[in-house]
């Protein structure tokens, strides 16, 4: 099974979650400003909220992906809303890119809000996560 990570962080938030999903699940996260260059199995990307939408960084990632992907697995952070689920799912149905039901997103530090988020436990919580959506695509 092919496995791909990408993230965009402004302020380290979703790095961090990056790193813990690329430790489980084994392969190198690595930022949006890297291309996909082969075809993926499962492609776990990670955002942050600004000003309720997903950086433009983002959106230039999906727009240019030029191979084929099986899914996308979402996972985000955010100080106020949920999570970046919403903006990424239109933006991938642009592009006819599946995108999987399961995500992971917490709180993500901004200002004096979240302070310390995410932390170790977020971390380990994400790490698990990816464990659980490459099992299940194993199966």
């Amino acid at each position: 099974m092919k496995i791909a990570v990408r993230y965009f962080t402004r302020g380290g938030n979703t790095k961090k979650l990056a790193e813990a999903i690329s430790e489980a699940v084994g392969v190198k996260a690595e930022t949006t400003a890297e291309p996909l260059t082969e075809d993926v199995d499962i492609l776990f990307l990670g955002s942050s909220v600004y000003a309720l939408g997903v950086d433009d960084e983002v959106e230039k990632f999906i727009d240019g992906i030029g191979v084929k992907v099986g899914k996308v697995v979402n996972f985000s952070t955010a100080a106020i809303v949920k999570s970046t689920y919403k903006q990424v799912a239109k933006l991938l149905a642009k592009k006819d890119i599946p995108l999987a039901q399961e995500e992971f997103a917490c709180k993500g530090s901004f200002t004096v809000m979240h302070k310390g988020k995410p932390d170790s436990e977020d971390c380990k919580a994400a790490a698990e996560f990816a464990k659980k959506i490459i099992s299940q695509g194993e199966k």
